[in-house]
């Protein structure tokens, strides 16, 4: 991955900021992109410092013009771009019937409109390189999860979409990577909305017993170098996928239950 020019969305924490260092650490090129000024700049100017090549752009994906934007500076600086990987991510936690559509909205335009903005105006620079468009994912991308119907629909819709994307390009040498980290301790949850849109604050899981964002980094690189078509972490996430494809209300049973047991659960 040496001077490759990487974009990553979402990049002022958790999976996007350890992407950043570790595509960096391997001679890549990075762009940071995030709704945060201050910890871009932070991150950014921890890494000039390293002596990485890096370039910081405040951009929020859920709005087109801003992804246009995104891409064009990334052109004016660095003149290329091989790798896309759409990070930036929101998650909620409401049953639907309880929950404002004002929530489902804010969720699929973050996940799903920013992966497809964020995509359309990368790709034609990306299949002239030859180049990979990652999506970040998770299991709720496969298995609907309860209380998180807008994320899961925002994760299939995505998955949908970048695995279309790959069938369309197959004779062009563009590579797609869906990749479903799994529970990874990271920012998400805290941030995560409630039923009328406010920002949750407090995980309900224990972040301390999940994958750490740098070990997911890890693994991304390593699938994008070797440019996998999906990358499934954790055993219960592959454990979820395999008895799903053989005993699925089974699981649906066992999925409930374990949200069941969450802290504050609304079952």
């Amino acid at each position: 991955m040496k001077n490759k020019v990487v974009v990553i969305t979402g990049s002022s924490s958790g999976i996007g900021k350890a992407c950043a260092w570790h595509f960096a650490k391997n001679g890549s090129k990075v762009v940071l992109v995030a709704r945060s000024d201050d910890k871009l700049k932070e991150i950014g100017d921890e890494m000039m410092l390293a002596g990485f090549k890096v370039l910081t752009i405040k951009a929020d994906v859920s709005i087109n013009k801003d992804c246009q934007f995104l891409v064009s500076e990334t052109i004016k600086r660095f003149k290329k771009i091989d790798v896309l990987i759409n990070n930036a991510g929101i998650s909620m936690r409401a049953t639907f019937e309880e929950m404002d559509l004002f929530v489902m909205k804010k969720v699929m335009d973050i996940n799903f409109y920013g992966t497809i903005f964020c995509t359309k105006y990368a790709l034609p620079y990306i299949l002239k390189s030859k180049g990979s468009v990652v999506g970040i994912s998770s299991i709720a991308g496969y298995k609907g999860l309860p209380a998180r119907t807008a994320y899961s629909a925002s994760k299939f819709a995505m998955q949908g979409f970048l695995e279309s994307l790959r069938i369309e390009n197959l004779k062009k040498g563009l590579h797609v990577l869906i990749a479903c980290p799994g529970f990874t301790a990271s920012n998400i949850r805290n941030t995560a909305l409630s039923k009328d849109g406010k920002i949750q604050i407090e995980s309900p899981r224990d972040e301390s017993k999940m994958m750490t964002a740098e070990k997911v980094a890890e693994y991304i690189y390593y699938a994008v170098v070797n440019r996998q078509n999906s990358l499934t972490l954790t055993i219960n996430g592959k454990l979820t996928l395999f008895l799903n494809k053989i005993i699925p209300s089974l699981v649906d049973l066992l999925v409930y239950n374990h949200f069941k047991k969450e802290p504050d659960s609304p079952f």
